[in-house]
């Protein structure tokens, strides 16, 4: 299969199923999952890119995590964006999050199944979880919308 149909096939299932909270499979057992502070942590060290892939109107009520590109799962081209995003990285881990972990875990288990590597779950999520209290009520720094927009890399556009 083709690299452009892979990757619009490993996504597919995400809006079908609508991505909803779970519990951890198995498949999630030992994977890259982190925290809000060990993500910040990564960007500040710059060992770590993190997307946020909740929707705009998410974005626009809370902000956006300092230094986290903003690349909606329910906007068109998501796909190409993600792996845009991937490859911008680098050798860098890119960490996926939402508002309480159950999408980002749900976009890394397809990446997983299809077989992509150098992605991490942030679990808590921007708003908290089971997993931890959550990027804005740990304090982390956040930005506007219109900030992270506008310092997303040209090529996540």
């Amino acid at each position: 299969m083709r690299p452009d149909r892979t990757r619009r096939f490993v996504l597919a299932g995400l809006a079908a199923s609508g991505a909803a909270p779970f519990a951890v499979p198995s498949w999630a057992q030992g994977t890259g999952a982190w925290s809000a502070g060990q993500a910040y942590d990564a960007l500040l060290n710059d060992t770590a890119r993190v997307i946020d892939i909740r929707s705009r109107e998410e974005w626009q009520e809370t902000g956006i995590g300092a230094g986290v590109w903003p690349i909606s799962m329910h906007e068109a081209r998501f796909a190409d964006r993600l792996f845009a995003a991937r490859s911008h990285a680098g050798e860098r881990t890119v960490g996926l999050i939402c508002a309480t972990g159950g999408r980002s875990l749900s976009v890394l288990g397809a990446l997983m199944r299809a077989g992509y590597t150098g992605y991490a779950d942030i679990s808590e999520g921007m708003l908290g979880s089971g997993a931890g209290p959550g990027w804005i009520a740990a304090g982390l720094p956040v930005v506007p919308l219109d900030a992270a927009l506008a310092s997303l890399p040209e090529a996540l556009t």
